[in-house]
């Protein structure tokens, strides 16, 4: 019967009132150490609810009190930092559903905090294994709000916008997503192995849709420049690897006519061959521009 009223005692919610601040602040740390989600999510919110209290209590007058009051707010502000942080790393110690639960509880809590702009990478890949991979490009859309140069909320913004035909957005966002990473080094935390394939990947995307949109608009010289990018990247991706290839000949062929390059004319055949050779939808329209590409630079001087 002990060992029943204790366990009730342990995982029952804390109720904590004005004045218990470095009580629930002891009591959060207890249950992120022991990696309770249900109790960091309830003691989170109760604690930062206690510390803004604090911290926006009115400053006194006397200098002396001043001091003390000074102290306090400064002590509030690392406890409400506190929350934040145990909310994060609770969340990605936890089963997809419990770090949605709390990743969402840090958003609201506080939707600029420095842990969330981290967390995105792991929030997205939680949404979709509980099945609600519908909501992130809402909660990527926020994120870039708040946190312009979050590369994992780019990406997933520059592949909904391109996969909904959105050719000007999808352009936007992969030019930035490009910018981003080709500024950004090594997150702190992430081994080099794992950033260079996160790297690899969203570099892949943001280049590949940047030149697949630029072609399909007759921007030939950037979509040559991205395409060229890209192609390293997609190596591994055969239907990414074809429309690359397919769209490279076309740009090619159309700036080698542009400027009578005929070697130009003829690295488009080559392109467009290289697509034939790829099975899918683009083949044999790639098969046809290569024999066309090959008769025009036969023309040429």
């Amino acid at each position: 019967m002990l060992a029943m009223v204790s366990f009730a005692v342990l995982f029952a919610p804390l109720v904590v009132t004005t004045g218990n601040l470095e009580t629930a602040y002891q009591k959060l740390k207890d249950a992120a150490a022991a990696k309770d989600a249900a109790q960091v999510k309830i003691l989170a919110a109760q604690t930062c609810a206690l510390a803004r209290e604090a911290i926006s209590a009115p400053a006194p007058t006397d200098p002396d009190e001043k001091v003390t009051w000074n102290n306090q707010v400064t002590y509030a502000q690392g406890i409400e930092t506190y929350t934040e942080y145990s909310l994060y790393t609770t969340a990605i110690a936890s089963q997809p559903a419990a770090e949605v639960d709390l990743l969402a509880a840090l958003e609201q809590q506080n939707p600029k905090s420095k842990y969330l702009a981290d967390a995105y990478g792991y929030y997205f890949h939680a949404l979709q294994q509980t099945g609600a991979a519908a909501k992130i490009p809402a909660i990527a859309e926020k994120a870039v709000e708040n946190f312009p140069d979050n590369d994992e909320a780019l990406a997933v913004l520059a592949e909904t916008a391109f996969s909904r035909k959105q050719a000007d957005r999808a352009l936007g966002y992969a030019h930035r997503l490009t910018a981003v990473l080709n500024k950004r080094s090594k997150p702190e935390g992430l081994s080099a192995a794992d950033w260079e394939r996160k790297r690899t990947a969203e570099l892949a995307s943001g280049y590949w849709i940047a030149g697949t949109v630029q072609a399909e608009k007759g921007s030939y010289y950037e979509a040559d420049r991205d395409l060229r990018a890209s192609l390293p990247l997609v190596a591994g991706n055969q239907s990414r690897t074809a429309t690359a290839l397919f769209y490279l000949g076309l740009a090619n062929y159309q700036l080698g006519k542009m400027t009578m390059k005929k070697a130009q004319v003829l690295e488009a055949a080559k392109f467009s061959q290289q697509a034939a050779a790829i099975q899918g939808p683009l083949a044999q329209q790639a098969w046809h521009n290569a024999q066309v590409m090959k008769d025009e630079a036969a023309r040429m001087r």
